[in-house]
């Protein structure tokens, strides 16, 4: 065999060894990382424990809402309409006279429609008509507000100022109040449900260990309270308006992982 074959065969051999060794070597570092890795628990042998957690709180409305309205009759459906108008700019003007700025106030609906008389017999005929006898013009603003002290004045401006409809008056929690009760009351009723677990799995030896689960429940925002509905305010006394805390709460469902203490 010439010596140049021997080299190569040589080469090739320490080759072999190498990759072996290098191969063994990977196989036992798998090996002992595999063996380092904490036991996977079946689901079905988990243990659990659901828990239902809630959180309330008794808060005072910082919205108000007042909705009233002008109607207007009159022979024709244009003379309803201008005339309706004419009031209700004038309306608009005394609301914003008293610190109410045009962004807080909205058109709830407006409707025209036409006005018969009782049905009354034709004297050629005997068969029963209605006569038409003119139109109505209903207009309704709503004014929206977290200046609740000025609740009374609106009403009073309002009317003094030619409506002749004071539908509601409400009080509700503003948005950016309802977003920041959510998330106080949020962490305490996730608090709540896990001191309920802990004093449930105590007295059997358990603690717990992780939570496999959470679900959040709708945020429970109390319906806008009604303060006031219908009348007229009197000329010479303002109108009381007066508000309460309103109870919010929310829920939590949390299942939690246990073992043994």
């Amino acid at each position: 065999m010439t010596t140049q074959k021997k080299t190569v065969l040589a080469t090739i051999a320490a080759i072999l060894i190498v990759s072996t060794a290098v191969f063994a070597s990977l196989e036992i570092s798998n090996q002992g990382a595999y063996g380092q890795q904490a036991p996977v628990i079946p689901a079905s042998r988990e243990r659990t424990v659901f828990v239902t957690g809630s959180a309330s709180s008794s808060v005072a409305p910082d919205l108000v809402t007042v909705q009233f309205g002008v109607d207007t009759e009159a022979k024709t459906a244009q003379d309803a309409i201008s005339s309706n108008s004419q009031l209700m700019n004038s309306v608009v003007t005394a609301v914003q006279n008293i610190g109410i700025t045009k962004d807080e106030i909205s058109t709830a609906g407006f409707s025209i429609y036409p006005i018969y008389n009782d049905s009354i017999p034709d004297p050629n005929t005997g068969i029963h008509k209605s006569v038409l006898a003119g139109y109505r013009a209903s207009n309704t603003l709503y004014v929206k507000t977290t200046k609740l002290s000025l609740a009374g004045n609106i009403v009073d401006s309002a009317v003094g100022a030619g409506a002749n409809r004071v539908d509601n008056i409400s009080f509700s929690l503003s948005p950016d109040k309802q977003q920041s009760m959510q998330d106080d009351l949020l962490s305490k009723a996730v608090l709540n449900a896990k001191s309920r677990a802990e004093k449930a799995i105590d007295p059997l030896g358990q603690k717990i260990i992780g939570v496999k689960m959470v679900s959040l429940s709708e945020f429970n925002v109390p319906s806008p309270v009604p303060m006031y509905y219908g009348g007229m305010a009197m000329a010479d006394k303002s109108t009381p308006v007066f508000t309460s805390n309103q109870d919010v709460t929310t829920t939590v469902n949390v299942t939690f992982l246990i073992g043994d203490q």
